[in-house]
């Protein structure tokens, strides 16, 4: 498998994450957390519309796969709210303090990993742009 494939077989995996995750959020509502109720009309509908941006933000992922390395400016945009967002998570795990593993697995992905994956398709472009010029 080359390597464009593997960073494509790889985003289109990770992107599973946050499309499950958005729709259980979407459908259950606080309760996808193992969280008992009752729990407020506020908090459920703050949790419910995050899960739909969050499902959102999974199928925006998925729309980089094909041309993958045609997509950088997208995948940056999205890799930014994806760090955004796992700084926020960062914070709370200071503030508040440690989440459940799954939510660590999450930091880990928002901080690490997709850093990561912008820079291999950084390197994937400039391969297919160097590939190009070649007659």
């Amino acid at each position: 498998m080359n390597e464009r494939r593997l960073l494509q077989v790889v985003v289109a995996v990770l992107s599973l994450m946050p499309v499950c995750a958005g729709l259980a959020g979407v459908v259950l509502g606080p309760g996808f957390l193992s969280t008992e109720e009752p729990w407020s009309a506020s908090l459920d509908s703050h949790v419910r519309f995050l899960s739909g941006v969050f499902f959102a933000l999974g199928l925006a992922w998925w729309s980089c796969v094909p041309n993958i390395e045609r997509k950088t400016d997208r995948m940056r945009l999205l890799g930014v709210a994806t760090i955004v967002g796992g700084l926020a998570r960062l914070g709370s795990l200071v503030v508040v303090g440690v989440p459940s593993a799954g939510h660590l697995v999450g930091l880990g992905l928002e901080l690490v990993i997709v850093p990561l994956i912008l820079v291999w398709q950084t390197r994937i472009r400039r391969i297919a742009l160097s590939g190009e010029g070649r007659t």
